[in-house]
């Protein structure tokens, strides 16, 4: 049988009692600090020997990826070149197209010349060179006096509604924009 009055000598409480004594707290407090900066400084001792063997890989994997990014610059950089050498190929080739076909409405109309715009309804003839704030148009049989951007009503005939305007003009040519609606042309 266990007597439960009287503690062990081997017990748990025995060891504690030991443990936190007076004169034993100093050592218990010592070693503990002695354990933790061993492990502290053990511990840095390691992570420096563990990085210490993909130091090479490492610098050989950036020294790979420094060069493809050098090349992948000197490509980027050739093929906004070309991109920009296209798009000015597209411009001019834009600019003729626009020369041969322009604008639906839109007339080029030189000194002395007439030309029968809007669908076939209205004739229209530049008067002698443009001078230095308008143009003169011979507009249905009436001659006009017109500056850039000024828009002009005319009616050919009591159905048909004409819109002509001067879109810019220089001393060799003018640009006209006609429009009209009503009866078609035959």
């Amino acid at each position: 049988m266990h007597d439960m009055t009287r503690p062990d000598p081997d017990g748990p409480e025995n060891w504690r009692s030991l443990l936190f004594r007076a004169d034993n707290r100093l050592i218990v407090a010592l070693a503990f600090v002695g354990t933790l900066l061993g492990i502290l400084i053990g511990g840095h001792l390691y992570g420096r020997y563990l990085g210490s063997f993909n130091s090479t890989a490492t610098d050989n994997m950036i020294t790979d990826l420094r060069s493809q990014s050098q090349k992948q610059k000197r490509m980027n950089d050739t093929l906004s070149a070309q991109r920009t050498a296209m798009e000015t190929k597209l411009e001019n080739l834009q600019a003729a197209l626009n020369s041969i076909m322009p604008a639906p409405n839109t007339y080029t109309i030189k000194p002395n010349q007439t030309l029968i715009v809007g669908d076939g309804h209205l004739p229209v003839g530049m008067i002698g060179p443009p001078g230095n704030d308008a143009i003169l148009l011979n507009v249905n049989g009436k001659q006009q006096p017109l500056a850039a951007g000024q828009t002009i009503n005319v009616a050919p005939d009591p159905a048909t509604q004409c819109q002509l305007s001067v879109q810019s003009f220089d001393v060799f040519k003018a640009t006209l924009v006609a429009a009209c609606s009503g009866a078609k042309a035959k």
